[in-house]
């Protein structure tokens, strides 16, 4: 099967098929390339989808992303992502492995056809041209031939003609000889030429034009076997992410597999528990009996010398979460009917809406005491955790000061060593800093957490002895004044006081009774005690220790009855009393 035996005379419908077969490869590629351009736009899509739904830095909804269902989203946005980038790889191959290779074969085509096409045409010029050339001399034979033949005759009607001169008949001889010479001439060349171009005709049709074809047909062919090839390159492309494609899935379902609701709901109880216990039972009042009605108010006084204490917000809470304040003893309020007091208990607002208050007149207070106990550890964990941060990286800038300076140290043309001492003394004094701020948190941490002591249970008792025949009041949330920094004052309004049933966690926000002395300590050195907590000592200085250092580095003491607070233990010299409860002897 060869075109050049079977399609010798379709020479013009070949090279129309070739053409065809060009078109239909850049249509192939125009196709290859809209479809990578539909992976790219997808692509970008899931990119664009995967991050409008990542979590934002530094903001509540990336701290909400802890619970396990949450992380899982994010591992689904996070495969999403690589699998979108399979698509990119997808578009990328597609490009350089298809539409590059068949835009570069698709030139060479043009260029081959174009090539062997010219040798066709060629070939049939040359054809024509033998052709003309036969043609014209047979056209020249028969004219000759005509020509020798009217001569012959003319000659012979001469020699017939007896009136005609021997003369003219010679002269007609001679034109009728030199006429059939002429003849014998173009036959002889008519004869040259009709071989000459059978010889050509026979060459055409045999040897050039299938030796042509047979090229157009092997160009053909690879162009077939070529877009074959490329069309396998278009499945295997997709086929070869197909694996990783199935890893990013695989990914999507193992981050399925780990949501654990058990350890979200766990998450819940962490982000949300206050720590406060639930309110206790309310003291039944008979109203049957006129009398007790009269003095139902004493329920409440009787109720707390058993052991149940009234709850009060405002100067109250003071005892706990501001315990180095001066504290203004509020003068005894006027008892109200426990009816009066249920009413209010029930109308009133939830408990969480008194710590909001905290926050209206300025910023949150720096030891977190408007939080309630559990989210205030949790605050003041993450601020230490975040100093402790801060202070490694001071260190392991020091250290590498230190080494730049030993370098320097060693080889003086690289450096003036003096020259990282102001450096070297700057970030050892951050350090310092850190150390202090640490310090402070850790210290409201460890009240937090119960490492530092609470009331004895002889104080807690007298407490609530204290209480019992003077009941506490309670500052309306939405009237408590308030501070500058937003934290609550000792100063309660009058127009505006309610009475709120006692609760299990009353403890928290009795007055504390003045710890007792356990010794006394001289300051070494002048402290300015300016963060909450503190107190300011001057050098010489003589004060009284009410709370030995637990290891945090801050020892408790007071200047007056009024006058209490945490100084750093470096800076005073301690003097024990080896008689005083939990003291300890120091060398």
């Amino acid at each position: 099967m060869s075109w050049g035996t079977e399609l010798w005379d379709q020479f013009d419908n070949l090279e129309k098929h070739t053409q065809w077969g060009i078109d239909i490869l850049e249509k192939y590629i125009k196709f290859v390339k809209e479809r990578t351009e539909i992976e790219l736009s997808y692509a970008k899509q899931l990119r664009n989808l995967s991050k409008k739904y990542q979590p934002k830095k530094n903001s509540k909804e990336e701290e909400e992303y802890k619970y396990t269902s949450c992380k899982a989203f994010i591992s689904t946005l996070n495969e999403t992502n690589d699998y979108a980038g399979q698509h990119e790889v997808i578009s990328e191959n597609m490009t350089s492995h298809i539409i590059g290779d068949l835009a570069r074969y698709i030139q060479e085509l043009k260029q081959e056809r174009k090539s062997n096409f010219h040798d066709g045409r060629k070939a049939q010029q040359h054809i024509e041209t033998c052709w003309k050339q036969l043609e014209s001399s047979k056209r020249r034979f028969e004219r000759d031939c005509k020509e020798a033949d009217r001569a012959q005759q003319y000659f012979e009607k001469m020699d017939a003609d007896i009136n005609v001169t021997k003369a003219d008949v010679e002269k007609a001889r001679q034109q009728a000889q030199i006429r059939h010479q002429m003849a014998e001439d173009s036959k002889a060349d008519y004869s040259s030429i009709l071989q000459k171009f059978n010889h050509e005709q026979h060459e055409y049709y045999h040897t050039h034009i299938p030796n042509i074809f047979q090229k157009i047909q092997e160009m053909e062919e690879r162009r077939i076997v070529k877009i074959g090839e490329s069309m396998k390159t278009y499945a295997e492309v997709d086929r070869q992410v197909i694996p990783i494609i199935g890893k990013c899935l695989d990914g999507i379902v193992k981050a399925a597999e780990s949501i654990d609701e058990k350890n979200d709901s766990q998450l819940v109880i962490e982000a949300y528990k206050s720590g406060f216990e639930p309110p206790g039972d309310i003291e039944f009042e008979d109203y049957t009996q006129p009398m007790k009605r009269t003095v139902s108010d004493n329920s409440l006084s009787n109720s707390r010398g058993e052991g149940k204490l009234e709850l009060k917000f405002g100067g109250k809470s003071k005892g706990k979460l501001w315990p180095f304040i001066k504290k203004n003893k509020s003068p005894k309020q006027q008892k109200e009917p426990l009816s009066h007091r249920f009413n209010e208990f029930m109308t009133s607002k939830p408990k969480i809406h008194c710590f909001r208050s905290l926050k209206r007149g300025g910023a949150t207070p720096e030891d977190f005491s408007n939080l309630p106990p559990e989210q205030r550890r949790k605050k003041l964990q993450q601020k230490v955790d975040e100093l402790n941060k801060e202070i490694q990286k001071e260190m392991d800038q020091r250290d590498a000061i230190t080494k730049m300076k030993d370098v320097y140290l060693k080889n003086p043309q690289m450096g003036d060593p003096a020259s990282l001492d102001h450096k070297l003394a700057e970030v050892s004094q951050n350090i310092e800093k850190l150390r202090l701020e640490t310090q402070k948190f850790e210290a409201w941490l460890a009240e937090v957490e119960g490492r530092l002591p609470a009331r004895s249970e002889q104080a807690r008792r007298q407490s609530g002895l204290y209480d019992s025949q003077n009941p506490p009041t309670v500052n309306n949330c939405a009237q408590d004044r308030e501070s500058p920094d937003g934290s609550y004052t000792e100063e309660q309004s009058q127009e505006s006081e309610v009475k709120v049933l006692a609760t299990d966690f009353d403890d928290e926000f009795d007055d504390e009774e003045p710890l007792p002395a356990i010794g006394t300590c001289k300051a070494l050195y002048t402290f300015e005690g300016q963060n909450e907590g503190t107190i300011s000592v001057v050098e010489g200085e003589t004060l009284y220790v009410i709370e030995e250092d637990k290891g945090d580095g801050w020892t408790r003491i007071r200047r007056n009855e009024d006058e209490e607070g945490y100084v750093p233990t470096s800076y005073v010299e301690v003097y024990l009393d080896k008689n005083a409860k939990g003291a300890k002897t120091y060398i």
